[in-house]
This record gives structure tokens, sequence and C-alpha cells, in this order.
């Protein structure tokens, strides 16, 4: 079974796009490409990852469509559409052809409107992406964890992932409500979850791993091993850390496993969450 990082970045830094990467994340204001993941994924022993946007114009999509038609690696992309447009169907239709593009996301989390994924028009979209062998990452903070139960209620048959376990404050070590919600969304089966996204959610450069013990009890109980996979999210996971650091972290937390339940996680889980062809 090949180990999958399900979550990762690449991206040529521009700083009006990009404004995001504020000067306080110095380490990743440049260019990140598939040259600069391959021997980090070598060195850890991960043989394959899915690139997912970091920018929503359907530009991003051919760029990253791009790089995977030269980086074998690369075995699947999460893109951006317009999942409001009214002609959203015409364009899933489009990138149904390309075999690397196997899910898409919208960066809810910045949304003003917190339960934009509920508006009449977003969820025809949603409504689209299962015809279409479409997958949906699902971007947000622990404020929006309910709206996301109502989604994934919504559409039983559509696959749903939460990014990074949905950004608990880790920081001020808040548990109890996020941990509510999580398992209300949890609930519903055809709901998966990323292990990432976690070191820039605590203290960048204070972090141990004791502080992440809590979420990851929550998420595996809650989930359960068949619904979780790891993501490094790289180059981001860089502020904080970076990749051998986050890594290690997790696999010091997932020694326990079987050997059955370790193939899952790293990369089990999400070839078939992502019906990828490996």
């Amino acid at each position: 079974m090949l180990k999958i990082d399900a979550h990762q970045h690449f991206w040529k830094f521009d700083p009006v796009r990009d404004s995001w990467i504020t000067e306080d994340m110095e380490v990743i204001r440049r260019d990140f490409l598939p040259q600069d993941l391959m021997h980090i994924l070598m060195h850890n022993h991960i043989e394959g990852c899915i690139a997912v946007q970091a920018s929503q114009t359907e530009k991003e999509n051919q760029f990253l469509l791009d790089l995977a038609a030269t980086n074998p690696f690369i075995k699947g992309i999460v893109g951006w559409v317009n999942l409001q447009a009214d002609d959203v169907e015409e364009h899933l239709k489009y990138y149904s052809k390309h075999d690397k593009m196997v899910g898409f996301r919208h960066v809810l989390q910045g949304e003003p409107q917190r339960d934009m994924m509920l508006n009449k028009e977003f969820t025809r979209g949603i409504s689209l992406l299962n015809k279409y062998g479409f997958t949906y990452d699902v971007l947000i903070f622990p404020d929006q964890l309910a709206y996301a139960a109502e989604l994934a209620e919504m559409f039983p048959g559509q696959a749903f992932v939460i990014d990074h376990i949905a950004k608990p404050d880790m920081k001020n070590k808040e548990v109890t409500e996020w941990e509510k919600n999580i398992r209300e969304v949890a609930k519903n089966p055809n709901v998966y979850c990323k292990v990432s996204g976690m070191v820039t959610e605590a203290h960048w450069y204070a972090w141990e791993e004791e502080d992440f013990k809590p979420y990851m009890d929550v998420v595996f109980d809650a989930f359960g091993i068949e619904r979780l996979m790891f993501g490094s999210d790289w180059p981001v996971c860089m502020v904080a850390g970076g990749y051998n650091r986050v890594i290690k972290m997790v696999r010091h937390y997932v020694a326990h496993l079987t050997d059955q339940e370790k193939m899952m996680f790293w990369g089990g889980n999400a070839i078939r969450f992502y019906n990828l062809e490996v």
C-alpha cells in the first residue's frame, strides 16, 4: 500500500495573490514546487501526495494539472471551481476528463457569511460533485462545524473531508466546544478528517508533542481509523517546525496502531477517499 501525504500545496509566490502569507511567515514567502517536496517525501518514505489549491482560481487548477503531468508522485489534485456559478456543471464536466483532478474545496474559513456553505447556490454546486466522482474538502474554523454537519447530512452520498481537524484553538488549549461539534460532524459516515495543519494552530515556536494529544484523541475516537488520513500541510507547516518534525510527532502518536491500521492511516484511506489510481 502506497503511503500518501493527503494535503500539501505548491505555488509560485505572488505577494498580492498570496497576501495571506504574512511577514511573520517569511520562511514560506517564496516558490514551492515539486522538486522542493520530492526529496522530503522520499526521506520520509512517502510515495505520493495530494496537491491542494492555494488560490481560488481555475488558473490554479491548470497550474496543478501541469505539475501533475510531469511529476507522477502527485497522485491527485483538490482544485477550485465556483460552486455558486450557474454553469458550474460545465466546469465539473470539463475537469472530470482529467484523471488527476479528484476533488474541490473553497476557503470557507475566510467567508464573512459563516454559513455560506448552506446557501442554495452553494448546495446546488455540492449536489453535482458526486455525479462526476468528485470529493469535497471542507476548510473551516470551529465556529462553522455545525454548518458542516448540516451540509453532510443534506448529501449523504457525497464524500467530504474536514481539513486540519477544523483548526481548533490550540494556542489556548480550547477543546470542549470544538470536541462537541466535531463529534457531531463525525456521526456522518460520509465525512472523513485530515490529521493535518495542527502545528500552525499551536504556538509556532514553543509546541510540544503532548499539546496535540487531546485533539488527536478526539478525532481518532470520533472518526475511527477508517476515516482518518495524514496530511503535512507542507510548506505551510514550515512556519511552525517543518515536515520532518510534524511527521515525527504524528508517527509517535500512531505507534500503537496495528500494521493494518497504520496502512489505512498513512495511505489506504486517502487512496479510497480520493479514488486514486496508484
